[in-house]
């Protein structure tokens, strides 16, 4: 059964979290309503950080159900609540060569952590999602041993081993070693001009090897069609996305006590 449009009220707050001697801010959104406990959602950012579309997206996500936890990944080099303009791409591929691929699996363990411990999210059920080297990092968490669903939006440098600074980051090694644990959902544009064909096929031989419980879908869409502003964001594809993408979770983590 697809998720139904029609969603819950939401609430946002700003958590400040230690991380690797900085503070890091996380973006939980989650349904308003008193009481009740809601599988927990690690949301990643593209290259941008927080901006108004993510910001919405952690909303939708949690008006479905979910208590949603969007880190901000920038913490050791920005100031909290730092948003980068999509004009300004200099500064955001700058400030993504700051981050080694193991300063963020420390931000996704922490992230992972507080999730667990939010006295609204149902223990044992936690996913991961993400957009651009969000989806990356998503595929990355997923390797988590605790992380039961992932959905990675359109991942960027899968293919050529690069994650922020590293040259090396090994995520489709590690893949292909069988690190999944959950369900993941791997979803790329049909025109993506950054993810062609010849790397969404060494993602899927990654994952047929792995023996992980996996999708890969196709939506007719550039890179960044889910974003709900400017030339690239394809409306209907998104909707349609987004709804895959809650079925999955709902579907997922529904077992989980």
């Amino acid at each position: 059964m697809r998720a139904k449009r029609v969603g819950m009220i939401v609430r946002t707050s700003y958590v400040d979290v230690p991380a690797d001697k900085t503070p890091m801010r996380i973006l939980v959104a989650e349904p308003a309503s008193a009481g009740g406990h809601f599988p927990g959602i690690l949301l990643y950012a593209d290259i941008f950080a927080l901006t108004a579309p993510t910001v919405r997206a952690a909303i939708r996500f949690a008006s479905y159900g979910f208590v949603v936890a969007a880190p901000e990944f920038y913490h050791r080099t920005e100031a909290p609540g730092t948003v980068i303009p999509f004009e300004d791409r200099d500064h955001a591929f700058s400030a993504s060569l700051t981050i080694l691929a193991e300063q963020f699996d420390a931000d996704a363990r922490t992230t992972l952590g507080f999730l667990a411990a939010h006295p609204r999210v149902r223990p044992g059920a936690l996913g991961v999602t993400g957009f651009c080297i969000g989806g990356h990092l998503t595929v990355r968490t997923a390797l988590q041993p605790d992380v039961k669903a992932a959905v990675a939006f359109y991942p960027t440098g899968l293919h050529t081993d690069t994650l922020g600074g590293s040259t090396d980051a090994q995520t489709l090694l590690h893949v292909e070693r069988g690190g999944v644990a959950g369900r993941i959902s791997v979803v790329f544009g049909a025109k993506d001009p950054h993810i062609p064909l010849d790397a969404i096929t060494k993602v899927q031989e990654a994952f047929a090897k792995s023996g992980t419980d996996y999708t890969i879908s196709m939506y007719d869409g550039e890179h960044a069609f889910m974003r709900d502003e400017g030339l690239r964001w394809n409306p209907s594809e998104a909707d349609r996305a987004y709804a895959d993408a809650v079925d999955f979770f709902r579907q997922s983590l529904a077992g989980i006590a």
